[in-house]
């Protein structure tokens, strides 16, 4: 979780809600916690890879486990995008920004394609890391301000922003809570999955939420509401202005972005072509997909297709809208996340089923406050999924009634 979002979403939440975005990261985690339970107590019970994907297709039926992977790819294929963008923003002057983030998805999905991927290793470094980096920054903006931090900017939008403002910010936000789903899809890899994974997915997110209050009020503190939304790249903003007396502050908050989003982005691209690759081996996608390198043993095609796709996406949008395009996605996942727990009978149920209800509404809730480009877009998308899915179905039937009629000839 600790990638991309914490750098880059408080400025579109702080556009939709000014400092009343700390009310939207409250109900982004409610919302994310709730989905956490669901996605826990399924993990336990379905310690397989896939995720969503597999809990849709087993307690709600085949259409409700494609709906999630279809979900799954497009949203994380758009955090992708966000990623790149992120990556681009904090390293160079915007006139570069594009081709740099094409050349970052260009050279993460070579090495993906390698067959080389995140370790547990490298991933404690990365987090301890990005942890060092927003310490520095919270501690140098507040203490070494010059008269600077405006302690009134937490509050001045808290009663205008509205309901509506406040909700869309929750889910901007909620794109910076999505990693907690990438532990539930791996119960074929960790010891003890029915203890482990539960316990693994609440505390990651309960850190979480605590680093991003401190982060967001800080940043609100040092540029109030307007300045925040008005930068791509607030926190090395908010470096710049809190600590004038330490410059190193804000090239270093540049390398944190740079480290934690690339490596947020080469996990992504793995995760989504492993999710393509199954949906693949089940014929919900192009079998072609499904291929996986002889030497690399990694699923090239899938790879290759993701890449491909993510580079479109840098062309074709803003760091904005991928943001809100990865949230359509992801919380229509979690919606299905939160269908499947309801289904459980009370023997699997660790925890009341109101969560679940709970996830689902608010899901639903979130997607649907989302800026409107990226509601029209997304239900587009989701519509081609469907008529990709039903035509694939026709071909299938009227295949299997070819062969049939062959044989009888």
């Amino acid at each position: 979780m600790l990638g991309a979002g914490v750098f880059t979403a408080v400025g579109p939440a702080a556009r939709a809600a000014g400092s009343a975005l700390l009310v939207g990261l409250v109900v982004a985690a409610v919302v994310a916690l709730a989905n956490a339970t669901s996605s826990a107590q399924l993990a336990a019970v379905h310690p397989v890879s896939g995720g969503t994907y597999v809990y849709g297709r087993e307690r709600l039926g085949p259409w409700w486990g494609y709906l999630a992977g279809w979900s799954f790819v497009v949203g994380k294929t758009a955090s992708c995008a966000a990623m790149a963008l992120t990556v681009a923003s904090y390293a160079v002057p915007a006139a570069w920004q594009r081709p740099l983030a094409v050349g970052v998805v260009a050279g993460v999905t070579a090495v993906g394609y390698r067959g080389v991927t995140r370790t547990a290793a490298l991933t404690r470094a990365l987090v301890v890391a990005v942890l060092a980096v927003l310490a520095a920054l919270v501690v140098t903006s507040l203490a070494g301000a010059d008269g600077g931090v405006d302690a009134r900017a937490l509050g001045d939008d808290l009663a205008s922003a509205g309901v509506l403002g406040v909700l869309q910010s929750a889910g901007l936000l909620f794109f910076a809570f999505a990693g907690y789903a990438r532990i539930a899809t791996m119960g074929e890899e960790v010891r003890d999955p029915a203890r482990t994974i539960p316990r693994a997915i609440v505390l990651a997110l309960s850190l979480a939420v605590v680093v991003y209050a401190v982060v967001a009020v800080t940043v609100l503190a040092v540029l109030g509401p307007d300045g925040v939304a008005a930068s791509s790249t607030p926190l090395a903003a908010a470096a710049e202005a809190g600590a004038p007396g330490a410059p190193w502050v804000e090239p270093l908050v540049r390398a944190g972005a740079v480290a934690a989003s690339l490596g947020a982005l080469l996990a992504l691209v793995a995760g989504i072509s492993r999710t393509t690759l199954a949906m693949a081996r089940d014929d919900e996608l192009p079998r072609w997909l499904a291929a996986v390198h002889p030497r690399w043993h990694v699923p090239h095609h899938a790879e290759t297709a993701v890449g491909c796709a993510v580079a479109v996406l840098v062309l074709v949008t803003d760091l904005r809208g991928a943001i809100a395009f990865s949230s359509f996605g992801v919380l229509l996942y979690y919606a299905v996340a939160n269908a499947a727990a309801l289904t459980q009978p009370a023997a699997e149920r660790r925890y009341p089923r109101a969560l679940a209800v709970a996830g689902l509404v608010g899901c639903l809730m979130l997607v649907a406050t989302l800026p409107v480009g990226a509601v029209l877009t997304g239900t587009v998308v989701l519509g081609l999924g469907v008529v990709h899915r039903l035509v694939r179905r026709r071909v299938r039937r009227a295949g299997g009634a070819d062969a049939a009629d062959g044989r009888g000839a």
